[in-house]
């Protein structure tokens, strides 16, 4: 599944043209290596978000084309979520 489109149903980012936006300017890593909104992303990847003043690690649980708002949190795990002063 597209890196943009797991952000946009997991609800991790609301639109797809904002998780594309984030992506392009390398904010988003997998694994540990920058990614694009293009990339391909399964099951067990790690991702790291940057969103404004934090940053988002999560671990890919299951993917799912489409989800009910309630169950898209099952689509990941929360590893750990930090604060950053610039």
């Amino acid at each position: 599944m597209r890196l943009d489109k797991f952000l946009k149903v997991s609800r991790l980012i609301k639109r797809r043209t904002l998780a594309k936006e984030v992506a392009d300017q390398g904010r988003i890593t997998i694994n540990g290596t920058t990614a694009k909104a293009s990339s391909n992303i399964k099951e067990g990847d790690e991702l790291s978000i940057r969103l404004g003043q934090r940053v988002l690690t999560v671990k890919v649980e299951k993917l799912q084309e489409t989800t009910r708002k309630e169950e898209a949190a099952g689509m990941y795990q929360l590893l750990k979520e930090e604060r950053i002063n610039e």
